[in-house]
């Protein structure tokens, strides 16, 4: 089943391909560092539709009461 290449290996593999492409073609191998994973973001929970009425009472009791202390300050 397996024919595994070593880290070691497969560097000095890859040495010896940008050696000759140095050599045959004249190019100019340029390496990159890996980029790093893009940051996870925090994983948050999709409101149900139980979790947006709850929302939407207590803003309307919060309306309310508002309204109840704007009416009651005159």
């Amino acid at each position: 089943m397996g024919n595994h290449v070593t880290k070691d290996e497969l560097r000095a593999e890859l040495e010896r391909q940008a050696q000759r492409y140095k050599d045959v073609y004249g190019g100019e191998v340029i390496t990159y560092a890996a980029q790093p994973d893009p940051e996870r973001k925090p994983w948050r929970k999709k409101a149900s539709l139980l979790d947006q009425a709850f929302e939407k009472e207590i803003e309307k009791i919060e309306k309310d009461l508002q309204s109840k202390t704007d009416g009651t300050t005159d």
